[in-house]
């Protein structure tokens, strides 16, 4: 650090040294670059510091320097330690700061960075000034230019008065415009609100058309499944009955008639429950049944199933896996629907070569590929292959049946089951279908990080908080719908529990809007209800949810229902 430049010393001792020092601090002030302002305050600072002074015994010696680094500053630098009296008060009001440092007192004034510091000419004609005998003209000089600096001070005072009248009359004038703002803001406000309830409104009445619609549907679909599916087994049954070798002899026209009408049955029949099993994924009511299955006896009741339905000879159907197959638990029902759908598109398309499906372990996941040396798809239609009712046009479509379901179907079933399909296809040299799945369950009863309880009843809200230990970090409790989607949005929760019955927004009309939200599209939600009726269940099932009676909240049955809507939210999101 290098030390400071010393201008010069002065001496104060009697009253005649008081305005002397006076213009000393002035000149000082002035030769290091501060503006008037500054300099008044260094004057006026010396001058009632050396009229504490006077009354010491003895001479006291007054050092001015100039501070270069760590920041540039003026230091006069009083060799005495009495700091008592309002001279000192003065110092440590107008300047910025006073040092005390054993047998002297610094008195510092800081500089601005951009000062320039003194010539050597200039520090030399400021101690040839301050060494000079005083002069009694210098004192009526001195007490004048003390008194031109109180007629500015005044001077700058009322100025600075003055425009704090004028900023006060326009902080007036701002206020106002503030409480116009605010006023209009207030008035929009109501009217956004007003606009939000009648959203809301809008939002229960299409709630109550979707949940209407939904029930018109499972209505549909349970008047298809007993007006059509018993006559068709019985179609099916009694063609069998006719074509039974111990029946009455049949000519070999009428046999073959028979058998038509019997394959005829059966692939209506078939179609029929393609229809209901993907009805029931769309609605969320398919849930997996977890179970170890033995995979490779699995795999043999395929092969022997669907072996049959090859073009030609020309195909050659293989099924291929590894030895030492780890156990897998999955469902097993919907993991051979998955494969049959897969390995009877696969043998449909393909006139030559062969259908094979490899199974393989990927560290914690199976893999299982369906692959071809069929027609393939072209690049433009790999993106509608997965729309449900689409089938790709071509020559091997026409008499190959189907509903243009089994593709959508799979995937949504391979989502339930925590896993995935892909498709990977190229025109002229076949197609390739992988389905990736976890060999454990899915560990569905993984501790959500925050769950949101949106309840008000308190003693359900409760029993449900209580059922949510172990399963949740931490648990954020809300009782008014409006509250609750402002958490939604701002805290994104891993699991949500709604009651039916919120305030100002209902536990449905919430749950419409987290499934509208990217954000909480696949969140597992739970609805709690003292009465579950099944237009309940059937719009919980629409939106990805799971109903829970009040009367069976506990620990087990919450893990339980936690397990399902998640599996429920993963189902309508492969929809």
């Amino acid at each position: 650090m290098t030390a400071p430049l010393v201008l010069f010393h002065a001496s104060v001792q009697r009253e005649a040294d008081v305005f002397p020092l006076r213009q000393h601090g002035r000149d000082a002030a002035a030769v290091v670059g501060m503006d008037g302002q500054n300099q008044i305050r260094v004057a006026t600072t010396l001058s009632d510091l050396a009229r504490e002074l006077v009354r010491v015994p003895g001479p006291t010696t007054v050092a001015f320097l100039l501070r270069r680094d760590p920041s540039p500053a003026l230091l006069v630098r009083v060799y005495t330690t009495d700091t008592s009296g309002p001279g000192w008060a003065t110092a440590r009001r107008l300047m910025d700061e006073v040092v005390v440092d054993g047998g002297a007192v610094t008195v510092v004034k800081s500089l601005p960075g951009s000062h320039v510091p003194p010539t050597a000419e200039e520090v030399a004609r400021l101690r040839r000034r301050a060494t000079a005998a005083a002069d009694p003209t210098d004192s009526v000089d001195e007490l004048r230019a003390q008194n031109q600096d109180l007629v500015q001070t005044l001077e700058d005072l009322e100025a600075k008065q003055r425009e704090l009248i004028r900023l006060n009359e326009e902080l007036e004038e701002t206020n106002q415009g503030i409480i116009a703002l605010h006023k209009e803001l207030s008035d929009e406000l109501e009217q956004t609100n007003q606009g939000v309830v009648a959203l809301y409104a809008e939002l229960e009445e299409k709630t109550t058309q979707l949940r209407e619609a939904g029930e018109a549907r499972t209505r549909f679909w349970s008047n298809i499944s007993h007006e059509l599916r018993s006559p068709v087994n019985s179609v099916v049954g009694l063609a069998r009955l006719l074509a039974d070798p111990d029946g009455d002899p049949l000519t070999d026209e009428q046999r073959h008639q028979v058998g038509l009408i019997n394959e005829a049955g059966s692939t209506l029949l078939a179609l029929i429950n393609e229809l209901l099993d993907t009805a029931k994924a769309e609605s969320g009511s398919l849930r997996p049944r977890f179970a170890p299955v033995d995979l490779p006896l699995l795999l043999a009741r395929l092969h022997g199933t669907v072996d049959a339905l090859a073009r030609s000879a020309d195909v050659e159907l293989v099924v291929d896996h590894q030895e030492g197959l780890p156990a897998l638990v999955t469902d097993e029902v919907m993991l051979l629907r998955v494969l049959r759908n897969l390995l009877s598109n696969a043998l449909k398309f393909t006139e030559r070569g062969s259908v094979r499906l490899d199974v393989r372990v990927e560290g914690t996941h199976l893999r299982l590929v369906v692959s071809d040396t069929g027609i393939g798809i072209p690049p433009t239609e790999l993106a509608r292959v997965f729309e449900d009712f689409y089938q790709v046009p071509g020559r091997l479509q026409i008499g190959a049946g189907g509903t243009g379901l089994g593709l959508p179907y799979a995937r949504r079933l391979a989502v339930i089951l925590g896993g995935d399909l892909v498709l990977r296809s190229t025109p002229g040299e076949g197609t390739e279908v992988t389905v990736t799945l976890p060999l454990q369950e899915p560990d569905d009863t993984t501790t959500a990080a925050l769950a949101l309880v949106v309840v008000p009843d308190d003693v359900v809200r409760a029993l449900v908080v209580a059922a949510l230990e172990g399963l949740a970090g931490s648990v954020v409790e809300v009782v008014d719908g409006r509250e609750a989607l402002v958490v939604a949005r701002r805290d994104r929760p891993d699991l949500v529990v709604l009651a039916v019955d919120v305030p100002h927004v209902g536990g449905t009309e919430i749950l419409s809007v987290l499934r509208g939200a990217d954000e909480s599209r696949s969140v597992p939600v739970l609805v709690v209800s003292q009465d579950v009726d099944s237009g309940l269940e059937r719009t919980a099932a629409a939106l990805g949810a799971v109903v829970v009676p009040v009367a069976g909240i506990a620990p087990g049955s919450v893990r339980e229902s936690v397990r399902g809507a998640r599996a429920a939210a993963r189902s309508r999101e492969a929809r």
